[in-house]
């Protein structure tokens, strides 16, 4: 005969060894969820707020650098005003210093010119200066260059050609002078 029992088991008592305890594995699984989503939204949030941070700063320094544009050609145009004006500041002291030379130099020569002597010709080449010219005596030819020594503004006085011709009258010496003209 068969026996069938339909009553619930009867549960045996563990003897005095080690038991485990008894709970549910999906809350378990509940809590490690749980603790897993907790982990990555905080690392969401981090990396959230980071990028955030950057794009601030990225925001910042942008405006920065548009700033520093401005600022560079707004240096670059006063830097080429500044050499252009250097440039014609020196231009203008080079046409100065051109004006008053030729002034020095006639002035000079004039307080050297003895009555008996008169220049026909001046030529400035580089330093050195040529005059050429006539006079009525060998004295007054001499006189000039001692003049023009006397000066301190003419340095290596010295005379090139003289020549006077016998056959007409008055004899009118013709001459040739090279100096340096030092202001």
């Amino acid at each position: 005969m068969i026996r069938i029992n339909l009553a619930p088991p009867s549960v045996k008592k563990a003897g005095p060894g080690l038991q485990l305890p008894s709970f549910n594995l999906g809350i378990a699984f509940g809590i490690a969820a749980a603790l897993l989503l907790l982990i990555v939204g905080g690392w969401w949030w981090m990396v959230s707020s980071d990028v955030s941070r950057l794009n601030r700063e990225i925001a910042e320094n942008r405006k920065e650098s548009d700033r520093l544009k401005g600022l560079i050609a707004e240096g670059q145009r006063f830097r080429r005003d500044k050499e252009l004006l250097e440039r014609r500041v020196n231009a203008i002291e080079v046409v100065t210093r051109g004006q008053t030379r030729p002034v020095y130099l006639l002035d000079a020569v004039l307080d050297t010119l003895p009555k008996d002597l008169w220049l026909t010709r001046m030529e400035e080449k580089g330093t050195q200066l040529r005059f050429g010219g006539t006079s009525y005596s060998p004295t007054a030819l001499s006189d000039f260059m001692a003049n023009l020594k006397a000066t301190g503004k003419f340095k290596d006085v010295d005379i090139v050609d003289a020549k006077q011709d016998l056959t007409k009258t008055p004899r009118l010496i013709t001459f040739e002078v090279v100096t340096r003209f030092e202001p």
